[in-house]
């Protein structure tokens, strides 16, 4: 069964430096908090994935955790580059990243490969792109039946997936519901797996489309309310679109950047809703609850 855990606990006792970790969320639910608790806790030389690194990831570049990202798309949703993560990637500052590219499709299919303990999978979703030959863990293979020629991407089996989900209870159930992303396949596939949550009830209630992880696929579930902000979670807190557009102007500066981080992420306790509005006041909601 998952452990309860504090958020400081959770991470040292998961996250190692070197670590293969997947902090997945799309658009919604971004495990902002337990990502600043990687941060604090000073990780490094992590390969991060996630489909759509945004705002966290850019976090973790600019704080020296990240040595290599595998990734489909990059950016700042609606807004723009990702300043940390191109300086690192340019410039190599604060350190060198490397990259890895895939399609959304494609990196999908790794973390379902990897739950279903297979070696690879095919796909045709590389067809018109130049990564066939230029990316790590895709291949061409010939299908045995058709003669088709297809793509393949390597099973991704991370040393722990970090999700954020509305509700566990207190066997460490959890459920979560509104865009999921690939939070089901990024824990299926990981090795070990922590969850933080906006609360703890006794019961979860069953809803329409809802995503149920049992606690026996999850390692350590932490109570993190408003561990989304600034993304968001649906029926708790909306998304700070004000703070993704602040975001740009303080990321563009190393020196800005680091000032608001040592304020507002290393010097925060570990339970959730760091994430602010330009350089001011945490703003979370909590309707919902």
């Amino acid at each position: 069964m998952a452990a309860l855990m504090s958020l400081a606990e959770a991470v040292a006792d998961l996250v190692h430096d070197g670590d293969t970790v997947a902090m997945e969320g799309f658009t919604h639910l971004i495990p902002f908090a337990a990502g600043h608790e990687v941060i604090r806790q000073g990780r490094r030389n992590l390969t991060l994935v996630r489909l759509t690194p945004d705002l966290l990831y850019d976090q973790l570049i600019g704080m020296g955790c990240c040595a290599k990202l595998v990734f489909s798309w990059g950016g700042n949703p609606g807004v723009g580059s990702l300043h940390r993560f191109r300086d690192a990637v340019e410039r190599g500052w604060p350190n060198p990243v490397t990259i890895e590219e895939h399609t959304h499709a494609g990196l999908t299919m790794r973390y379902v490969a990897g739950a279903q303990d297979l070696p690879f999978l095919p796909l045709r979703a590389y067809a018109g792109t130049d990564l066939v030959g230029r990316t790590a863990n895709l291949a061409t293979i010939r299908c045995p039946f058709t003669g088709e020629e297809l793509a393949a991407v390597a099973a991704l089996r991370p040393d722990v997936a970090i999700v954020h989900a509305q509700q566990a209870d207190r066997r460490g159930n959890v459920q979560l519901w509104g865009i999921s992303g690939v939070q089901k396949e990024a824990v299926l596939a990981a090795r070990r797996s922590l969850v933080t949550v906006e609360e703890v009830v006794d019961h979860l209630e069953p809803r329409p489309g809802a995503v149920v992880l049992p606690s026996w696929v999850v390692s350590a579930v932490a109570l993190a309310p408003g561990g989304a902000a600034p993304s968001y979670a649906a029926g708790y807190y909306e998304r700070d679109n004000a703070f993704y557009e602040a975001w740009d102007a303080i990321s563009r500066d190393r020196d800005r950047f680091a000032a608001w981080m040592a304020e507002h992420v290393l010097r925060a306790p570990a339970t959730g809703g760091e994430s602010t509005v330009g350089d001011g006041v945490a703003r979370n909601g909590g309707e919902g609850r």
